[in-house]
């Protein structure tokens, strides 16, 4: 192990824990319990375990999606022994300078998530960074107020998913959503006869401006809300979904090239 990259006490315990305020997802926020970055160290050395780290992740992926990416800026930080996230305070992140030190690696290609309850001067952070950022089908269609999820807004620069890991399933979406807001999104993006809304929210991101569009399996495959990757800010249950030999038929493939 390599204690030195982590903010930890002469102990080796956690000085400090990582975790996100409340939010949409949780009114005590989420305390995830895993110790945080030493960043004066990381400075220090150049960010060389970064760099390592990211030039391996090169090889191994086309593409690489950096979560909370919003703390590249400012990062929750959580005092450790803490019951839940709500005693935590905005910390300074790394900022540019480690965005610097891998944009020369080779074959790294970034996307930024940029979720959540975003103040000013995180946007603009994440805006300065030029990495594509994401827009979530599932945020876009609320019947009480203008979504900048919604497809016709994107810039090219983005990503697209139906919902990520930690959303219910397009069809579970479909089935919990409020009747205004299946309205709104049957309205909108058109729905054909036998086509299916969750099959709709897939051609409405297929057929934006996005550079990238990204649909969980369980989505192609029609899967309801109890094939659920994770329910944030919830310590059981999560990450269990396992797509079953045979589901992906030829048939499937032929719908999907459809679209």
């Amino acid at each position: 192990g390599e204690p030195r990259l982590f903010q930890l006490d002469e102990d080796l315990t956690l000085s400090a824990e990582a975790g996100v305020p409340p939010d949409a997802f949780s009114e005590l926020g989420q305390h995830w319990g895993n110790p945080l970055y030493d960043w004066d160290y990381h400075r220090r050395t150049g960010f060389a375990w970064w760099k390592r780290r990211c030039a391996h992740m090169a090889r191994l992926y086309d593409v690489v999606r950096i979560d909370h990416f919003r703390a590249f800026h400012t990062y929750w930080s959580i005092p450790s022994g803490s019951q839940d996230a709500r005693t935590g305070h905005w910390e300074p992140g790394p900022g540019a300078a480690l965005l610097e030190a891998l944009r020369p690696i080779e074959g790294l290609s970034l996307i930024a998530e940029d979720l959540g309850d975003l103040d000013d001067a995180a946007r603009d952070f994440i805006a300065e960074s030029g990495l594509p950022g994401m827009k979530v089908l599932q945020f876009a269609f609320d019947s009480r107020e203008p979504s900048d999820y919604l497809p016709h807004t994107y810039p090219r620069n983005c990503v697209c998913y139906t919902g990520t890991h930690d959303n219910t399933t397009a069809a579970g979406w479909c089935a919990e959503a409020s009747g205004p807001d299946v309205a709104m999104a049957r309205q909108y993006l058109g729905v054909r006869e036998g086509e299916g809304l969750a099959w709709a929210m897939i051609r409405g991101g297929m057929g934006s401006v996005a550079d990238l569009f990204i649909a969980q399996m369980q989505d192609y495959l029609g899967l309801g809300a109890e094939a659920r990757m994770n329910q944030p800010g919830t310590t059981a249950g999560n990450w269990r979904w396992r797509m079953a030999p045979g589901a992906a038929s030829p048939a499937l493939a032929q719908r999907i090239a459809r679209y």
